[in-house]
């Protein structure tokens, strides 16, 4: 990368102005102009607290996405809670917080889930959450998955400002968190689903090991592995690079550790399933008898992408398309500037993953949402421009996740 993208708040990082002024301050270096017309050399608030900037950043972004789904649901005659809490996927984990797992390959709670589909590849942690919240609290299931949600995503806004003001400064930081509120498939981040507490473990992983902090960084990719199957791609990365500092000889036994913890949680729930199950693929044989979900190494995603070519297709097949097209420009580009190698790995498993994962190509751009790394190149750029010129993109940005979440939760059929 170069000097320009990792220096931090450097005037190369700000908007362009005929003036020598730093970045967000019109008087130059570090400050501004008081009421008196004197120099005020005290920073600017971002920079005193960028890390509650970017918590509040993210909040206002988001709040905005919910208040156009709540103006259309409202004129919709929908639920707006019922929205975020009470269809597809959260249904699944709001009833395992409840009720607990099923026993065999079919549902034990069909008149609950409404289908007669298995609970158990939805992984433990995030319904386990729920039902500590709804426990200690006085809210019920449904509301105490969103809480977590939300205060999930903050933990996501915080490590993903994290990893971007360590790799290039506190501004990037900052657009880079706002660039993953701003993501057309947003809404599932208020949603009781994954994303953000799957995103709030992979960012602070990340940035321990950009950091080498093995033993965090093993730890949080072990918990990681109790909240999404793709925790796999995060195990990757603290694998790959700990073998680096292992064939360097860094850091003596730590990169081992980090290495072995890793993937545990993910084994052990597979482990589970597998003895809940009485076989020792019981999670995968699950998963392809009765969600049809499996790895197939992109065929299934090619013969839709080819649909997509040639046969009129949805909008959210139009959306996936251009999202996994995107994917590969941005990962380019990270390897091309030499992105640090734990971003680098994570991102290209993480895309490689949703491509080979069979079948529900019309979620694809949802399941990118994790891979925030994949911003980065975007973050820096935008950086660089002028703050009107970021300003006008951030807000087309908003204008659009907003409408395409509200289409998401009111007129798409499927889930996000």
């Amino acid at each position: 990368m170069s000097a320009a993208a990792t220096t931090p708040d450097s005037p190369a990082t700000g908007p362009v102005g005929a003036s020598c002024a730093g970045p967000d301050r019109p008087g130059g270096a570090g400050g501004s102009v008081d009421a008196d017309g004197r120099a005020d050399d005290r920073p600017a608030l971002w920079r005193r607290y960028p890390a509650a900037t970017a918590l509040v950043l993210y909040a206002l972004l988001r709040l905005s996405g919910l208040v156009i789904l709540a103006i259309f649901a409202h004129r919709a005659g929908a639920d707006f809670w019922s929205l975020l809490n009470n269809r597809f996927d959260a249904l699944r984990y709001v009833q395992v917080a409840e009720d607990g797992y099923d026993k065999g390959l079919t549902a034990d709670h069909p008149e609950v889930l409404k289908s007669n589909l298995s609970n158990l590849p939805f992984f433990p942690l995030y319904p386990g959450l729920i039902a500590l919240v709804t426990a200690v609290t006085p809210f019920s299931a449904p509301v105490s998955a969103l809480i977590v949600s939300w205060t999930a995503g903050l933990a996501a806004a915080w490590g993903i400002y994290a990893v971007g003001a360590h790799v290039a400064s506190r501004r990037v930081g900052l657009i880079l968190v706002a660039l993953w509120a701003l993501l057309p498939h947003a809404v599932v981040q208020n949603m009781a689903y994954t994303e953000t507490i799957f995103t709030a473990l992979v960012a602070w992983t990340l940035y321990a090991l950009l950091r080498r902090q093995w033993l965090t960084a093993g730890l949080l990719c072990l918990v990681a592995g109790l909240s999404r199957p793709t925790a796999t791609t995060v195990a990757a990365a603290v694998g790959l690079t700990a073998l680096v500092a292992i064939v360097r000889r860094q850091d003596g036994w730590r990169p081992w550790a980090a290495a072995a913890l890793s993937p545990l949680g993910y084994l052990g729930y597979l482990a589970w399933v597998g003895h809940r199950l009485g076989r020792l693929d019981g999670y995968f044989y699950l998963q392809e008898t009765t969600w049809r979900i499996g790895f197939d190494g992109g065929a299934s995603t090619f013969t839709a992408f080819k649909q997509v070519l040639t046969e009129p297709e949805s909008l959210v097949s139009y959306m996936s398309t251009l999202l996994m097209g995107l994917a590969v420009v941005l990962i380019v580009l990270l390897v091309a500037h030499r992105y640090p190698l734990p971003l680098v790995v994570y991102s290209i498993t993480f895309f490689l993953i949703t491509v080979g994962t069979e079948n529900y190509y019309w979620a694809k751009g949802r399941y990118l949402v994790p891979a925030f790394a994949l911003l980065l190149p975007i973050a820096v750029g935008l950086a660089k421009a002028r703050r009107s010129t970021l300003l006008a993109v951030l807000g087309f940005l908003l204008l659009a996740s907003g409408w395409y979440g509200t289409y998401l939760s009111l007129v798409w059929h499927a889930s996000p």
